[in-house]
């Protein structure tokens, strides 16, 4: 099992939860977040004067999948989430040891 973590521009948060409900993802974890990468923010002007936004809104994914699905679930964030512009985001992958449904005790595949 895999957990599959993506961090991408808040307003492509749509297009990832529809191509992964075609997917058949059960369910997914959002969170806001802010961050920045390589672009280290960009500077904005307001009311006249310029300041320097360091940190970014970005939308944290989560998703825990079988591990057979790890490369096609990969492919659909990185095509619903791509505009071609730098901070498109970035996906990771993570290896999941144990997991457990609270309400009925069901263990790992059958806790998805």
């Amino acid at each position: 099992m895999k957990l599959i973590m993506a961090v991408i521009k808040p307003f492509k948060l749509d297009d990832v939860r529809e191509a992964l409900t075609e997917l058949g993802v059960a369910g997914m974890t959002v969170s806001e977040v802010k961050g920045f990468g390589r672009q280290r923010g960009h500077s904005e002007i307001y009311r006249g004067a310029e300041y320097t936004v360091n940190f970014l809104p970005k939308t944290k994914i989560e998703v825990a999948v079988a591990a057979e699905m790890v490369e096609s679930v990969v492919e659909a964030i990185q095509k619903a989430a791509c505009t071609e512009k730098i901070g498109d985001g970035k996906i990771f992958v993570y290896q999941v040891e144990k997991t457990v449904r609270i309400r009925t005790g069901e263990t790992d595949g059958d806790a998805l």
